[in-house]
């Protein structure tokens, strides 16, 4: 067995909050073994970051305190010492050359003043004590290590000049330029599309086998866990549910919070009608006790999957109608350079010459990497963005001739919902009166006081309370503001919605339920959907056909089944390998179980 390198023992801390007491850790107690990889998973508010930044010693006080545990650095020369009783110069010792973090959001991590090869310069002149000159050397060849495109241009770039994988990749030369023993990374990949993410998981196995490492690796979705840890530790509300090695774990889970996390990601190989979620498997009465149901995640999929003859009968029934949206030669322009005189010469074809139809009733998934021109069409068909050429039927009527009064009065039928939900929502507006304001500007009923009674009915709609109406957005989590979200595009009655990311930042867990609420509304008032998103299996589990995208074309097209079986491009190939698919007979290979 490997030597223990960090043992966490009885672990917890507490935030004081308005609403009283909150136990974020909850007597936690863990080892983590020389050279292997744990996977901490949970959603957010389970503890897992607050537990990675107790190690750092990094919580703000106040409103957070450790208040009890130890947490034991075993040393390469054999001495143990206890990380919560260290003074804040040995702190200061540990973090960056034992222990080094990658955040979740390297955009904030990163100094926006300060080019990237200064930043990494810095933490290795502070803990390594060398020259400038051998501090830049090192850094190239950090920025070598992690695969930045030509790393004298990456060195003397600022964080905004770097798309969001080669920021993640210079925070992760910075947590490697001291040679930690300890690599903690905080969802280091959740932004990122799913061929990036597949690359960024490969360079953090191979680092660690360099400099033998050991990786704690915090993440809400168990596929990725399946590509890379050796254990797994499942947390809920602060505590430790579960934990095992990840074959065990993947193939026998035993607690009903992990069976609901299994079951709720988008299977590849199956058609399901709607995605078990975590309340599938478990309940909490009134006194906040877990009621476990009895029920295992086979059962689960077996009860809510369908064959794929019923999904094409589907299609077929979809297709005698008339289309409800033609796309014919759309492109989208930029201008990204201009001559002495102001003429431009040259032109981002971010959408270029796009055709397709979308049938009533229809779903159809936009896939593709960042910068593929998927969101630039999608706003494109609402004329959020100017059409360069080409033509955009709705139900007859070519969007690009209408005029301004006539726009408006089409926008209450096509209703976009953005990815970030907490930037579309207003701040200062409770989201009672942000979801009558589309209302009040399009005069949909006669008062305010029916209005406020169709926002209760809505909120009722996507599974929120009536008392909501007179919150504001930042008293929610991720996925209510989402829903909030989808509450306003939904004010207007509307009959074509896009979809734009509008699940990739959430937990899988409330993933599955924002898919499931959308596939009801589908349902129930006939919506006709434009689902985009970087993440294949959300898509083909959403849709009935997808359009593949890359670098502004249309790469493939068809029945979403048909592409992931039968794959024509290269690109379209690259995508489905690069899915985390947590499959037993991987796991296997690659753990020796």
């Amino acid at each position: 067995m490997s030597k223990v390198l960090l043992e966490v023992k009885n672990l917890e801390t507490h935030f004081k909050t308005e609403e009283g007491l909150v136990k974020a850790v909850n007597n936690v107690s863990f080892d983590l073994y020389r050279g292997e990889t744990v996977g901490i998973v949970g959603e957010s508010g389970s503890g897992k970051s607050v537990t990675s930044l107790s190690i750092m010693r990094l919580i703000p006080n106040p409103p957070g305190k450790i208040v009890g545990g130890q947490i034991n650095f075993h040393d390469k020369d054999g001495s143990v010492t206890d990380l919560v009783q260290a003074t804040e110069a040995q702190m200061r010792f540990y973090r960056g050359n034992e222990i080094s973090m990658i955040f979740q959001e390297p955009m904030t991590s990163l100094n926006p003043v300060f080019t990237c090869g200064d930043q990494v310069n810095e933490a290795i002149i502070l803990h390594q004590k060398v020259s400038k000159s051998e501090a830049k050397q090192r850094t190239l060849e950090l920025f070598e290590k992690v695969q930045l495109p030509t790393p004298e241009r990456m060195f003397s770039s600022y964080p905004h000049q770097l798309s969001g994988g080669q920021k993640q990749r210079v925070m992760i030369a910075m947590a490697m330029s001291c040679n930690p023993q300890v690599l903690i990374a905080d969802e280091p990949t959740t932004a990122l599309d799913v061929t990036v993410q597949k690359t960024i998981l490969q360079l953090m196995s191979d680092l660690k086998s360099e400099i033998d490492a050991s990786i704690m690796f915090i993440t809400h979705d168990l596929g990725v866990i399946a590509e890379i840890a050796d254990r797994v530790i499942v947390m809920y509300k602060g505590n430790i549910v579960e934990q095992g090695n990840v074959f065990e774990i993947f193939s026998n889970p035993k607690h009903p919070y992990t069976k609901g996390l299994l079951a709720c990601r988008p299977p590849l190989d199956k058609r399901l009608s709607k995605l078990p979620t975590v309340a599938d498997f478990m309940s909490v009465d009134e006194n906040g006790n877990m009621l476990e149901l009895e029920s295992s995640v086979e059962e689960m999929i077996k009860k809510v999957e369908i064959t794929k003859e019923q999904h094409g009968q589907r299609f077929i029934e979809l297709q005698k109608k008339e289309p409800v949206l033609q796309v014919r030669n759309l492109k989208t322009y930029y201008p990204s350079k201009k001559n002495f005189f102001g003429k431009v010469t040259e032109y981002v074809k971010a959408v270029n010459d796009v055709s397709f139809d979308v049938y009533p009733g229809e779903t159809m998934g936009l896939v593709g990497e960042s910068g593929c021109g998927k969101t630039t069409l999608g706003r494109t068909l609402l004329r959020l963005a100017p059409a360069y050429g080409g033509e955009i039927i709705y139900k007859g009527k070519k969007i690009l001739e209408l005029t301004k009064p006539e726009m408006k009065e089409l926008r209450k039928e096509m209703q976009i919902i953005f990815q970030d939900p907490y930037s579309s929502l207003n701040p200062r507006l409770t989201i009672g009166n942000a979801i009558m304001e589309p209302m009040q500007v399009h005069g949909i009923l006669p008062n305010d006081k029916e209005r406020k009674d169709r926002v209760v009915e809505l909120l009722e709609t996507v599974s929120l309370l009536p008392h909501h109406f007179n919150r504001y957005p930042h008293e929610f989590s991720g996925g209510q503001r989402q829903r909030i979200c989808i509450a306003r595009a939904l004010a207007l009655n509307p009959q074509f919605i896009i979809c734009d990311e509008s699940v990739s930042a959430l937990d899988v867990s409330v993933q599955a339920q924002v898919l499931n609420l959308l596939i009801e509304l589908r349902e129930k008032f006939d919506f006709t959907y434009i689902f985009i998103s970087h993440d294949l299996s959300v898509v083909k589990f959403m849709s009935d056909r997808m359009i593949v995208m890359n670098k502004g074309v249309i790469e493939q097209m068809g029945k979403a089944d048909d592409i992931y079986e039968n794959p024509e491009t290269e690109y379209t190939k690259d995508l489905i390998n690069a899915i985390p698919k947590g499959l037993l007979s991987d796991i296997r290979v690659r753990t020796g179980n």
